[in-house]
């Protein structure tokens, strides 16, 4: 299939994020910041349908082809470590940093790990805060 990823372990698909709609949605989620990338995640509230993921490059971190080779890395990290932690229903955005390009693969791939399996904060909500009065 074009377009798909697929893990080794238990050949779970992880799909593709597109369209720049559906990028800008996972804007609003969930964001996990780490020395190589920042990794946004959006909970899509559909437990049955199929974890989806996409990369941005900026052009601020280099020429076509340092862009493209930090990509490429990405996905195949997310290819052989973390698709299979993705969960079901949400979707994932990774903004690469410049430090992609020179991590070693296995830092690399531990830190994408690391960042997906990684549970939220639960904060409460601004409205229920106590206030010093």
């Amino acid at each position: 299939m074009t377009g798909d990823l697929k893990t080794k372990e238990d050949k779970q698909i992880v799909g593709r994020l597109l369209s720049r709609p559906q990028f800008l949605a996972v804007r609003e989620g969930e964001k996990r910041r780490g020395p190589l990338f920042l990794l946004e995640v959006l909970n899509r509230k559909e437990e049955e349908s199929e974890a989806r993921v996409g990369f941005t490059v900026t052009k601020k971190h280099g020429n076509a082809v340092e862009r493209n080779r930090m990509r490429r890395r990405l996905k195949e990290a997310v290819r052989l470590h973390a698709g299979f932690a993705m969960q079901p229903g949400h979707d994932y955005v990774v903004v690469a940093r410049r430090d992609v390009l020179t991590a070693s693969f296995d830092e690399l791939a531990a830190e994408l790990k690391a960042r997906v399996e990684t549970r939220p904060k639960h904060r409460r909500p601004k409205d229920e805060r106590p206030r010093n009065v």
